[in-house]
């Protein structure tokens, strides 16, 4: 019997784990469906250009033919190992904006607001430029500058100057539009994950037990409170309890599925799977929002880029010159955060990242030559899609109906386009004169509108956001309250990005770490329906 069981050990659940272990008379239970992160090329920040077809540690998800994309199924990975998308992803540290916590606020999340959550970004935070009133210096998570960045991210930062966005040292300080390098989620030129992080220095305590390669079934019950949870660990069947709460930190995409083989959820498609509703939430799986991403991609000269790098100096440089060079680059070394002619608020309604790489269907496509990739995503889609079960089998994918471009008015779609022309109109500037080769993608420079809306059905993708699909409120769709705890239900929490009532303005592990250290505090303080 434990106190807590959190069923995730992505980048909420490894918090949850350190924060509900700290005091010793609470027995905690971590169940991932991954391995460890022992691999070296989580750990090795450049090592994600490696990881990218690694099945063992990426559930390899695909969404369902999208009708706006010329019916394509994209693909989304998402992190199957200790640290979840923490341990795969860019390492980008972006919080978003006050106007985004204070909209959540406003729209029924009490407690959410940007004066309530940026305590909790500070908790978490160590940031190697020191303390301030934005930043902590004490937390577990190391943010950092880049070690090591490429010169054509520099003369993107140039470029975007001269196209007339300001520079920006930190996207996360007084002011988040404009250019620059990220900070990123890194210690000593290595990958700082959640697992990193938070989990690592836990995993001593004898009031913790992690178990990896244990994939969850079913929430069991009694009555209306939540009990424990059925899972498969190593090919055995196994159940285990829990006294005081069960913590969902499944994600954006496997929260909803798991609620909904427990028979919580829209009651009708339930039962359509022959599943016996045991709460009737509409909203489970619905409200899913991601950031729809369009690369221009263009050749330069041979010799800087990192698409035909000196791997073995790489590596001597990363593994025996103390994590220096380019092994400690993040690949998206630069970008920044502006505001399309279609901006409704004083909010970025467009994110760049910059890549001194060609980097074509997620890097799973290699390009011959050189060149460098320009990604520019729309921060706050209209269109809203479904997480839905493909059957009442656990093992079974989910359906994914993301549902890009799916919005009645076209806002997305227009959204889009201007992404691109941005995008170009960057790449066009003097910075790039002496780098700029032929354009890949668009493949030419004269595009009209409708060739530019073919392009962006052909070619757009997921920049790896997705949320919502568990979203906190006290509407009629709502599946948590405020305090995260599952509408209906008693002892029963949604901990991840899926309770995000909208997208933030920018990357979301940040803010799901946050999440997860405000959360921990509710869960030792305020009773899940007990």
């Amino acid at each position: 019997m434990y106190d807590y069981i959190i069923v995730g050990a992505g980048s909420a659940g490894c918090v949850l784990a350190n924060r509900l272990s700290e005091d010793p008379r609470c027995r905690v239970l971590l169940l991932e469906a991954g391995p460890r992160d022992r691999n070296p090329f989580i750990h090795m920040p450049a090592g994600l250009a490696r990881l990218v077809n690694n099945r063992r540690i990426n559930w390899n998800l695909y969404t369902e033919p999208e009708p706006a994309l010329d019916g394509r199924r994209l693909w989304w990975p998402r992190g199957k190992v200790l640290g979840g998308s923490s341990s795969i992803n860019a390492m980008c540290y972006v919080r978003g904006v006050a106007a985004d916590y204070d909209g959540w606020a406003a729209a029924g999340a009490t407690g959410w607001s940007w004066d309530d959550v940026l305590p909790w970004f500070l908790r978490g935070e160590a940031n190697s430029r020191g303390a301030s009133a934005l930043h902590g210096d004490a937390g577990p998570l190391s943010v950092s500058d880049l070690r090591h960045h490429n010169p054509l991210s520099d003369a993107f930062i140039d470029a975007a100057v001269q196209a007339g966005h300001p520079r920006n040292d930190d996207f996360n300080g007084a002011g988040q539009l404009g250019v620059g390098l990220y900070q990123v989620t890194q210690r000593d030129g290595a990958r700082c994950s959640s697992a990193t992080a938070y989990l690592r220095p836990a995993r001593g305590r004898a009031n913790l037990t992690v178990l990896t390669g244990a994939q969850a079934r079913m929430l069991s019950f009694q009555g209306d409170a939540a009990r424990g949870i059925y899972f498969r660990h190593h090919g055995e069947h196994r159940h285990a309890s829990a006294s005081t709460e069960v913590i969902l930190s499944a994600g954006a995409i496997h929260s909803p599925q798991l609620l909904m083989l427990s028979g919580i959820g829209p009651a009708q498609r339930l039962r359509g799977h022959g599943i016996t509703p045991r709460v009737d939430l509409p909203g489970v799986g619905g409200n899913l929002q991601d950031h729809l991403d369009i690369c221009t991609l263009r050749h330069t000269q041979p010799g800087v880029s990192h698409d035909r790098s000196n791997q073995a100096r790489i590596a001597f440089d990363y593994f025996l010159r103390g994590r220096r060079g380019a092994g400690s680059s993040n690949i998206a070394e630069a970008g920044g955060f502006a505001r399309s002619p279609l901006a409704p608020d004083a909010r970025a309604d467009v994110q760049f990242h910059f890549v001194p790489a060609m980097l074509d269907d997620h890097g799973r496509h290699r390009l011959a030559g050189d060149g460098y990739t320009l990604h520019a995503c729309a921060l706050h889609p209209r269109s809203r899609g479904r997480i839905q079960l493909r059957d009442a089998d656990p093992a079974s994918p989910p359906r994914i109906e993301a549902n890009y471009l799916g919005d009645a008015d076209g806002h997305d779609l227009a959204m889009m386009k201007a992404c691109v022309r941005m995008s170009r109109e960057i790449l066009r500037q003097p910075a790039f004169d002496r780098w700029r080769g032929a354009p890949i993608f668009p493949r030419r420079d004269d595009l009209d509108d409708a060739a530019l809306t073919a392009f962006i059905r052909a070619k757009a993708e997921t920049i790896y956001h997705p949320v919502g699909t568990c979203a906190m409120g006290q509407h009629a769709d709502a599946v948590v309250d405020p305090q995260l705890r599952v509408h209906g239900l008693r002892r029963l929490r949604v901990v991840d990005a899926s309770v995000m009532p909208t997208l933030v303005s920018g990357n979301t592990n940040a803010p799901t770490l946050m999440l997860a250290e405000r959360a921990a505090d509710w869960i030792r303080t305020v009773p899940a329906q007990t």
